[in-house]
């Protein structure tokens, strides 16, 4: 299934997807690691691009007008391109773990974000690749939670 896009009069674009978010299928966790260094690079390059509108067929639109979302979004458009669900689903689970790992103080210990760069814990990653989608496009952690339970590092709550 393909995504249609369509340049608004705003400079946003819009991708229209035939499935709701929870739906998205899941990605390799390698690909989601090369995803995070692609955009890291183009944040770094300062590589910003326009706000994008993610519209599902359930009716619920995410909206990518922060800077960074937009400029991690246009690194996978600019990489593998937005053009099927695979490719949107790489690019929401890379923006969904970027959220994640801002909120989610039981990750501690599962990554670790340096001025050189970032190592995550292949556990994360795995689970990050499969864990469902919330329908906006977020983990919730009672799922990401289950996936990581029997990992070896355990965060202090």
């Amino acid at each position: 299934m393909t995504v249609t896009t369509t340049a608004l009069p705003s400079g946003a674009l819009r991708h229209e997807i035939g499935v709701p978010a929870s739906a998205l299928p899941a990605v390799r966790p390698a690909a989601l690691e090369a995803a995070w260094e692609a955009a890291r690079a183009s944040a770094e390059a300062g590589l910003w691009g326009p706000a994008r509108l993610i519209a599902f067929e359930d009716g619920v639109e995410i909206a990518l007008t922060d800077a960074d979302a937009a400029c991690w979004a246009e690194a996978m458009a600019q990489g593998r391109g937005l053009n099927s669900l695979g490719d949107l689903a790489l690019c929401l689970r890379l923006l969904a773990l970027v959220e994640v790992l801002g909120r989610a103080r039981w990750l501690r210990g599962f990554f670790a974000i340096t001025g050189e760069g970032a190592e995550f814990h292949p556990a994360l990653l795995a689970a990050a690749a499969r864990a469902p989608l919330d329908p906006t496009g977020r983990f919730e952690d009672g799922p990401l939670r289950a996936m990581l339970d029997r990992s070896i590092p355990h965060a202090a709550p």
